[in-house]
């Protein structure tokens, strides 16, 4: 396995919005074709409407925006809202080093990490394997659970 790559995190400005849905389509579109739910217009407007930028974290390598990801700082948890690597850059240890470091301070704040993933996504192994365990199952996604501990 490769070393993990650098990273910088950035805070978005409004005008960043249309940019981040369109990553977040590149990255969705396989695994909602592969259940024949993808609608471009739908995979937008989730983002779009719901754009916070307090929220919301830009991830650049070399000064390029390559993803992003949003979580929501909760009483009693952390919610990862969404997660976000364009798929060029997917598979080189990025996603998993980003996903560590929120794990970490979701852990620091005595929290857990909750997220929710389109069930039959390749990101539902992801998910599993940094140690989130299932809480329950809708009809179309997985929701998941990472201890705010390490034991």
């Amino acid at each position: 396995m490769s070393p993990p790559m650098n990273y910088q995190l950035r805070t978005p400005q409004s005008e960043d919005a249309e940019a981040l849905a369109n990553i977040r389509v590149q990255a969705m579109r396989p695994s909602l074709e592969a259940i024949g739910r993808f609608d471009e217009d739908r995979a937008r407007r989730r983002i779009l409407v719901t754009f916070d930028p307090t929220a919301t974290r830009e991830i650049l390598v070399n000064e390029e925006r390559v993803g992003f990801f949003v979580v929501r700082r909760l009483p009693d948890h952390f919610y990862l809202d969404h997660l976000y690597i364009a798929p060029a850059h997917q598979g080189a240890g990025l996603g998993s080093a980003v996903l560590r470091e929120l794990i970490h301070e979701a852990r620091v704040a005595g929290k857990p990490m909750r997220l929710g993933a389109l069930k039959f996504s390749p990101s539902n192994n992801f998910y599993v394997s940094h140690g989130f365990r299932l809480e329950r199952e809708e009809e179309w996604d997985n929701y998941y659970v990472s201890p705010y501990s390490e034991a």
